[in-house]
């Protein structure tokens, strides 16, 4: 009886609590003596985004010394301590007008260093403390990012692109100053430690669809721009040395911009070739920072977030910090003080909530106690398992209480990328946590083409989509059912993204699953290309454009196999999805009806490639809990 079993689930689920403290942007003072973060009360009744704060905390025990919250209605980002430490600048976004404004705290009081009409983001004080640095986006058309909503495509396309640029301005205050060219998005920079030119990541052009191809280069304050580097890789975190003559960077295979995860790489900041210093690393390395003449990472390291030295001439790692957790901070995964000897980062697994951690870098302890008296509300595990030579890693979620002898359904939950890695986050809210509370365990595996094992495994996937890593996730559903509880006859699969694709694929190659949800997925690869913002990110995987080689774009799409599909689909997209349009989905529902197959789609209004207005929100999660629960909670 699928009422009864529902109840019983929902009777033995743990109280959830009213709400979650969070912790953004987390950065230590350069002494080691203050961490500043931005701060907000997450309730549970709610999906709307609370509104933050700016904390500023004792390194030693967490104690709070001042709060700032100078505009009521804007989000606060991109924290970042003065070379002293004497100041702290923020910004303040108010996303509805699209305008910014760049708080300084000085003494500790704020003032307003510019009014920006306009997106700013990562605000870093020059090596001397005199000068403010800042990407800026002049009068945007869309808030920035292939996963906002896209502008509305009307009038001639493509004639007007929004471009970040690296400015700059007196830290007393001023006017900005625009430093690299009009028609060159800026993704990412670092100041030269004389303070006289910047290593940037740079693509001309379209911003959301280039940073797949985007170039190392430098920009000088006087405006100069000069090309350092091409590795025919994407690159994350370019960190100028300590002595000014290479670069540092995290390269290798990205599908999106967000998720970093690759080798470590140098080049020489005059010009010349970038080398792979890691290639045999078996790990992803996720941000980069110097400290001295010592170069710190942090890396993804199978089922371990860590902290580590690496050496940039041998490419040796020494590990000083290493826990199945999550880790981050307003400078990666960790911020660390200017001596390198202590750090400051957010902690937080599948059942503990986040807290803030500081202290010697090798052994931080926690010293915020906001959320002490939480309570686990899943049980969590690592499942490792072989598959085709490969060693394969997953998260297995269930219900905190189990019945003994009783078997229950699970979902496999399939992550976006597909280069990216199921981390574990505290689970208390959302849909994934509500399919555990109505009894349902949740698989989350790492398959080939995910991060934390080495650049040749997320390389696996490459011309192989819903190949090798459907293999993985399979074989990884049978080693869950050797250790838990799970019915394999109430199995379902769900997944966004390239896991909404996956889901469109797995229904068309695979009878196993009852029921699946897919959201915004990618039924056809060649239509798909003409269609998205971003089709530059295809080229790496299939190894070359869908109009030099349709053959091979159309061998991995689920459309060409919808008559094989039995499974009842719930599917959904925003209508202004840029990184996988509406179209796709609608192509997906259609073929559903064709073939017969019990299927619902609803494309939310104004939605982008997240969805996230709050009533849209609360309406995805009782469809997905009420789609699983009519197919699955009855043998």
């Amino acid at each position: 009886m699928p009422g009864l079993m529902l109840a019983l689930a929902l009777a033995a689920a743990p109280t959830p609590p009213d709400h979650v403290h969070q912790y953004r942007d987390v950065v230590i003072s350069p002494k080691g003596d203050l961490i500043a973060a931005i701060e907000s009360d997450d309730p549970f009744a709610s999906e709307a985004e609370p509104h933050p704060v700016v904390v500023m905390r004792s390194a030693k025990d967490g104690a709070v010394i001042a709060k700032y919250d100078p505009c009521a209605k804007c989000f606060y980002s991109g924290a970042a301590w003065s070379p002293d430490g004497s100041g702290l600048v923020f910004v303040s976004t108010e996303r509805k007008t699209r305008t910014a404004t760049l708080e300084v705290v000085r003494d500790g009081k704020t003032a307003e260093a510019l009014v920006f009409p306009g997106l700013l983001e990562t605000p870093r004080w020059s090596p001397d403390g005199k000068t403010f640095a800042v990407l800026a986006t002049e009068r945007p058309r869309k808030i920035g990012g292939a996963t906002q909503a896209g502008a509305a495509n009307v009038g001639e396309i493509g004639s007007a692109t929004d471009e970040q640029r690296v400015a700059v301005l007196p830290a007393s205050g001023g006017p900005l100053k625009f430093l690299s060219p009009a028609d060159t998005y800026v993704y990412e920079y670092d100041w030269a430690p004389d303070g006289k030119a910047f290593a940037v990541t740079a693509a001309k052009g379209d911003g959301d669809n280039n940073w797949w191809i985007a170039k190392l280069a430098a920009v000088g304050l006087d405006g100069s721009f000069r090309e350092i580097a091409d590795p025919g890789v994407q690159m994350k975190w370019p960190k100028v040395t300590p002595d000014g003559k290479s670069v540092t960077f995290i390269g290798g295979l990205h599908s999106d911009f967000g998720p970093t995860g690759g080798d470590l790489w140098v080049a020489p900041f005059a010009g010349g070739k970038a080398v792979d210093k890691t290639p045999a690393y078996k790990g992803s390395f996720t941000s980069l920072a110097w400290r001295g003449k010592t170069l710190f990472a942090t890396a993804i390291e199978g089922d371990h977030n860590a902290v580590l030295t690496v050496d940039p001439a041998s490419g040796a790692t020494k590990t000083l910090l290493s826990g199945p957790v999550s880790m981050s901070s307003g400078e990666g995964k960790v911020s660390l003080s200017a001596d390198g000897k202590l750090l400051a980062g957010v902690a937080e697994d599948f059942t503990s909530p986040p807290h803030i951690g500081a202290g010697p870098v090798a052994s931080p302890r926690q010293i915020t106690h906001d959320n002490d008296a939480l309570t686990p509300q899943v049980t969590a595990r690592s499942i490792t398992w072989k598959n085709d030579g490969y060693d394969v890693q997953g998260w297995l979620t269930g219900p905190a209480n189990l019945e003994p002898g009783k078997k229950y359904p699970m979902v496999v939950l399939v992550h976006g990328g597909p280069s990216s890695a199921v981390q574990p986050s505290y689970m208390w809210k959302g849909t994934t946590n509500d399919l555990v509370q109505h009894g349902f365990f949740v698989f989350q595996a790492n398959p080939r083409g995910s991060f934390g094992q080495g650049e040749a495994f997320t390389k696996a996937n490459v011309k192989d989509f819903g190949g090798g890593d459907l293999r993985d996730i399979l074989a990884g559903v049978d080693a869950v059912e050797k250790v838990a509880p799970v019915d394999d006859k109430r199995l379902g699969v769900y997944g966004h993204s390239y896991g909404g694709y996956m889901t469109m694929w797995t229904v068309t190659h695979s009878n196993r699953f009852k029921a699946a949800v897919a959201g915004a997925g990618i039924a056809d690869w060649v239509s798909y290309y003409g269609e998205n913002g971003i089709n530059q990110w295809m080229v790496p995987f299939f190894g070359t454009s869908a109009y030099k080689d349709p053959a091979a774009y159309d061998k991995f799409s689920p459309i060409r196999y919808i008559n094989a599909a039995k499974t009842p689909t719930f599917i959904y997209v925003g209508e202004r999805d840029v990184e996988c349009p509406a179209d796709q989905s609608l192509q997906f529902h259609a073929g559903l009806d064709a073939v017969g197959v019990a299927n619902s789609l609803v494309i939310y209004a104004g939605e982008g490639h997240g969805i996230r207005e709050a009533e849209h929100k609360e309406d995805l999660k009782k469809r997905i809990l009420g789609w699983f629960d009519q197919y699955l909670t009855q043998s």
